[in-house]
C-alpha cells in the first residue's frame, strides 16, 4: 500500500513538472506575461490599452495595415439611445451631456458603408478611455467621478439598425452616470475595424486592421 502511494505521487511529480514546461501561451499580447510557469495564472485579451499595461493605444501591440484607411466610407459614431440622434458635432467629436447622478445611455456604432470594394471588416473593437488615467493607480480608466457599464467591446459586424441598412456595422449600448464629484472630461474614443487572427505572441501578424481615434467630451448638465 506505502510503495503504490509512493509510486502514484512520483507520477504526480513528474506530471506535474512536465506540464509546467510545455505549457502552451493562450494570448497573443506578451506583455501581459509575468511568469509562464506559474499554474492558475490568467491572461486577458484585450485590453491592452491602459487596464492590463501602459500601452498608450492600440497601435502598440497592433498594426494598423488594412484596406479600410479612408474616412469616407468608416462609421464611427454615437447616437443617444432614446432618440437615435447622432451626437457627433461639427469639428468630428462628440458630445455627451448628462445629468449629475442620473444615468444615459448612448448607441456605439462602428462599421463600414456597403457597395464598395474593398470587403467589410469582421470584427470591430473599440474602447472609451482618459489618457490622464493610463499608468496610474486608478482601477477604472474613464474619467474620474463618472460611473460606466461598458467601456470596451470587441464584437462581430452584423449588427441591426435602423438608418444603417446599407451598411455592416456594430452597434452596442453604453450607460455612463455623472457622480457628485463629476466634472466635465474630455476622453477618447479608440477604434479598430479587424479582420484574420492574430498570431500568438506576435500581434502584429496575422490580423489586419485599421485604427481610429476620435475626442469625446463628457459634460454634466
Amino acid at each position: 500500500m506505502k510503495t503504490k502511494a509512493i509510486i502514484l505521487t512520483v507520477i504526480l511529480l513528474v506530471v506535474i513538472t512536465f506540464s509546467q514546461f510545455t505549457e502552451t501561451e493562450n494570448f497573443y499580447h506578451h506583455e501581459f506575461r509575468e511568469n509562464v510557469n506559474n499554474n492558475g495564472v490568467a491572461y486577458a485579451y484585450p485590453p491592452a490599452v491602459g487596464i492590463l499595461s501602459n500601452s498608450k493605444n492600440c497601435l502598440v501591440c497592433h498594426a494598423s495595415n488594412g484596406q479600410w484607411k479612408d474616412d469616407d466610407n468608416t462609421i464611427i459614431d454615437i447616437l443617444d439611445k432614446e432618440t437615435k440622434k447622432s451626437l457627433k458635432q461639427p469639428d468630428g467629436s462628440f458630445l455627451i451631456e448628462a445629468k449629475a447622478n442620473e444615468q444615459k445611455t448612448v448607441l456605439t456604432v462602428i462599421g463600414r458603408k456597403k457597395g464598395e470594394s474593398a470587403t467589410s471588416p469582421y470584427r470591430n473593437s473599440w474602447l472609451y478611455i482618459d489618457p490622464a488615467t493610463i499608468g496610474t493607480n486608478s482601477l477604472s480608466k474613464f474619467a474620474s467621478g463618472w460611473d460606466i457599464n461598458l467601456p470596451m467591446a470587441c464584437r462581430l459586424v452584423g449588427d441591426k439598425l435602423p438608418g444603417y441598412d446599407n451598411a455592416d456595422i456594430t452597434s452596442l449600448p453604453m450607460t455612463i452616470q455623472p457622480l457628485s464629484n463629476a466634472k466635465d472630461a474630455e476622453i477618447q474614443l479608440q477604434v479598430m475595424l479587424t479582420k484574420g487572427e492574430s498570431v500568438k505572441g506576435k500581434a502584429q501578424e496575422g490580423m489586419t486592421g485599421n485604427y481610429f481615434e476620435r475626442k469625446v467630451k463628457l459634460v454634466v448638465k
